[in-house]
């Protein structure tokens, strides 16, 4: 009777500690950190690109399709030109692959993209990372997204 005590204290204790190390590493979570961009800054704040930018591509795409608009400082060509991120083999990854940099936050947060079944996930091959676009200052992006503000708030 003392043996099978024994015995199941012990199967107790072993299954009170496997559950606590299991839910102890469940509280812990790994944020994912994309890669720098190629560029000295992004054409805005890092912590407003990661909030804004569905919007301001979103509104990019819209200038593109309906009044013919091209190159914009919120150009998602020139987004995945700085940011490419390349592999082993020295050549940029495509969205297949988890590094690539839209993929590293967007599967973290479980958000699915479309916007590369139309797109390239990798920037033009006849660009060079020397023939980046130039960067705009902060202020003309920000005040590119208060007018767009402006416009969707008065309705236009």
């Amino acid at each position: 009777m003392a043996l099978r005590t024994i015995i199941s204290v012990l199967v107790a204790t072993f299954v009170f500690v496997a559950i606590s190390s299991f839910a102890e590493a469940a509280g812990r979570v790994t944020i994912p950190e994309p890669a720098k961009g190629k560029g000295d800054q992004c054409v805005a704040d890092t912590s407003f690109m990661r909030k804004n930018h569905p919007s301001l591509l979103n509104h990019q795409r819209d200038d593109t399709l309906r009044k013919g608009i091209r190159g914009n400082e919120f150009s998602l060509k020139e987004c995945v030109a700085c940011h490419a991120v390349e592999g082993k083999d020295a050549k940029p990854v495509t969205y297949e692959n988890p590094e690539h940099f839209c993929r590293t936050c967007h599967t973290y947060v479980a958000v699915k993209l479309d916007c590369f079944e139309c797109h390239a996930s990798t920037p033009d091959k006849k660009r060079q990372a020397n023939e980046l676009p130039k960067k705009h200052p902060p202020t003309n992006a920000l005040s590119s997204w208060r007018d767009l503000s402006a416009q969707t708030c008065e309705g236009g």
